[in-house]
C-alpha cells in the first residue's frame, strides 16, 4: 500500500481542520469582539508553527504524496516564521479590527487561517499544480478580507483594483506554467528540472513560458514594473488586513519564488536572472523615489517595500554566475535573512498605525506623528528603530540584511554585480531621507492635538518585543544568518 507520507502536511492538515472547527464554533459566539475566536485561532496557529519548527529542527527532508509536497527546513522555517508573523498581526490588528465593527462575524481569524493555509500550500509545494492552488486560496482570501469594511468606499475600490491586477497576474502565471508543461511534459518540479537540463527542448519555448512565470511572480512579490496595486492596496485596505498581506504573505511570495525559479528553472538561470536585474533596478529607483513625495504613511511603507524586494531580488540574481553556483548558498541565504528580517520591521511599523488607531481617527498620515516622542514614547521609540534599520543604518538588523545582499553580489567578482552593490547602496542613501524625516517628525514637530489612547497590554507586549528583536538581531545576527544558511544548504543539498 502506498504511504501518502502524512507528516508532511501535519501543519496543513492542523490548520484545515482549525479553521472549519473554528468557524463553526464562530457561530455561537455572541460577543462582538470575538475573544473565543481569537483565542482558539492563536491557539491553532501556535500549534501548527510548533509543528512545522520542530520538523525545521530536525534538519531532514521527506516527500509525500507523489512528491507533490515536500517538507524540507527551508519551507518548514518559513512555515515557521510565517505563523509567527499572522499570530503578531491578529494581536495587533484585533483592537483596531474590534473598533471598527470588523470582529462582527469572526471573518478576520477564519479567513486569516485560511490565508495561512494558503501560505503553507505555496511554501510546501513541489508541484506547479499545487503551488498554484496555495497561491489562490491566499490571493482569494485576501481579496475577501481587503473588502471586509463594506461600507467603506475606498477599501471597496482597492479590493476591486487588487482583484483585477491579482486576476490578470494569475493569468500570467497559469499560462507559463501550462507553456513549462507543454515542453517538459510534467508538473513535478523535480521533473521539469531534470527535463530542462537535458538540453533537448527549445531554449526559445522555455524563455517564452519563463517571462509569464517570472511576470506572475514579480506582481505577487511587488516589485516594479508590476507594483502599480501595492501603493492603493496598502493604503486602502484596513490597516490590520494591510499588515496581513504585507507581512506573512511576503515569505510565502520568497518560498513560490525559490521553488519555481531556484529548484524548478535553475538551468535557465542566466535568463531568469537578467530579469530579475532589471526588475530590482526599477525597484529600487521606483520605490526610493516615489516614497519620497508621499505625505500618507502608508503609501510610504508601500512604496518602502518596491525598494526593499529590489533587494531581496539582488541577492537572488547573485547564485549562479556562467553556470557556476559556488555562490549559490551564500546568495539565497542572504536573500531568505533580508526577507525574514524586512517582514519582523514591517511588523512592528504597522503594529505602531494599529497601536495609535482608534475610532474615527486612522493615524495614517505622517503628520499624524508628529511630537509622537512625548506622546507615546515605546511607540516612537519602535518605530524610530523600525525606520533606521529599513533605511540600513548599523547596528540595526536592516544594515546586515543589506550587508549580506551586498557582499553576495561582491563575491561573484564580476564587474557588473560590483556596479549593481554600488547602486544599491547610492540607492539606499537616497532612501534613507524619508525614513529619517519619519523620525524628525516624531520628535522634533510640535505635538498634535489627537490623544494616544490606552493600547491592550498584549500589543504593547508584543510590540515592545518585536521592536526589541529588530535591534537584538542587529547586534547579534550570526544566529539567524546561520539558520538561513542550514536551511537552504540543507533545502538545496537534499
Amino acid at each position: 500500500m502506498e504511504s501518502f507520507g502524512w507528516a508532511t502536511l501535519y501543519p496543513e492538515i492542523l490548520l484545515l481542520v482549525a479553521a472549519c472547527v473554528i468557524a463553526l464554533v464562530d457561530l455561537r459566539v455572541t460577543d462582538t469582539r470575538r475573544t473565543l475566536t481569537y483565542v482558539l485561532t492563536l491557539l491553532s496557529i501556535a500549534a501548527a508553527s510548533l509543528i512545522a519548527g520542530v520538523q525545521a529542527a530536525s534538519g531532514t527532508s521527506s516527500y509525500g504524496f507523489s512528491n507533490m509536497v515536500v517538507n524540507d527546513p527551508m519551507g518548514n522555517w518559513l512555515k515557521c516564521f510565517a505563523g509567527i508573523a499572522m499570530m503578531m498581526t491578529l494581536v495587533y490588528g484585533r483592537p483596531y479590527a474590534a473598533d471598527r465593527d470588523m470582529t462582527r462575524g469572526g471573518e478576520l481569524f477564519t479567513l486569516g487561517m485560511f490565508s495561512l493555509l494558503g501560505m503553507f500550500v505555496m511554501i510546501g509545494g513541489n508541484n506547479f499544480l499545487v503551488i498554484y492552488l496555495g497561491l489562490e486560496l491566499l490571493t482569494l482570501s485576501s481579496y475577501a478580507l481587503v473588502a471586509l469594511r463594506r461600507d467603506n468606499g475606498i477599501a471597496t475600490e482597492a479590493a476591486m483594483k487588487y482583484f483585477v491586477l491579482g486576476a490578470m497576474a494569475s493569468g500570467f502565471l497559469l499560462y507559463g506554467l501550462s507553456m513549462l508543461y507543454g515542453a517538459t511534459g510534467s508538473l513535478d518540479i523535480g521533473q521539469v528540472i531534470k527535463a530542462v537540463s537535458t538540453g533537448q527542448i527549445r531554449h526559445q519555448v522555455l524563455v517564452f513560458g519563463l517571462v509569464f512565470i517570472v511576470a506572475g511572480l514579480a506582481f505577487k512579490f511587488g516589485v516594479a514594473p508590476f507594483h502599480m496595486w501595492i501603493p492603493d492596496v496598502y493604503q486602502g485596505a484596513p490597516t490590520a488586513v494591510t499588515l496581513i498581506i504585507g507581512g506573512a504573505s511576503k515569505l510565502a511570495a520568497f518560498a513560490m519564488l525559490m521553488r519555481l525559479l531556484v529548484e524548478g528553472l535553475l538551468p535557465l538561470a542566466f535568463d531568469w536572472q537578467q530579469m530579475l536585474a532589471v526588475m530590482a533596478v526599477l525597484s529600487l529607483v521606483v520605490g526610493n523615489f516615489a516614497a519620497i513625495a508621499q505625505t500618507n504613511f502608508k503609501r510610504l511603507l508601500a512604496y518602502s517595500t518596491i525598494s526593499q524586494m529590489g533587494f531581496v531580488l539582488l541577492g537572488l540574481m547573485s547564485g549562479v554566475i556562467n553556470g557556476n553556483a559556488s555562490s549559490a548558498y551564500n546568495a539565497y541565504s542572504s536573500a531568505m535573512f533580508y526577507m525574514v528580517t524586512y517582514v519582523m520591521t514591517t511588523l512592528a511599523s504597522f503594529g505602531v498605525i494599529l497601536m495609535l488607531a482608534k475610532e474615527g481617527f486612522e493615524s495614517e498620515e505622517i503628520s499624524d506623528l508628529a511630537g509622537l516622542g512625548r506622546r507615546s514614547p515605546l511607540a516612537a521609540a519602535v518605530l524610530s528603530v523600525c525606520m533606521f534599520s529599513l533605511a540600513g543604518l548599523p547596528p540595526l538588523v536592516g544594515f546586515y540584511a543589506k550587508l549580506s545582499v551586498l557582499q553576495a553580489l561582491i563575491t561573484t567578482g564580476q564587474p557588473l554585480y560590483t556596479g549593481l552593490a554600488i547602486f544599491a547602496v547610492v540607492l539606499s542613501l537616497i532612501g534613507a531621507f524619508y525614513y529619517i524625516r519619519v523620525v524628525k517628525v516624531m520628535y522634533f514637530d510640535a505635538p498634535i492635538q489627537q490623544p494616544v489612547g490606552q493600547a491592550p497590554a498584549d500589543v504593547r507586549w508584543v510590540l515592545t518585543i518585536n521592536g526589541a528583536l529588530v535591534l537584538v538581531l542587529g547586534l547579534l545576527p550570526s544566529a539567524l544568518m546561520k539558520l538561513c544558511a542550514d536551511a537552504i544548504v540543507r533545502t538545496l543539498g537534499s
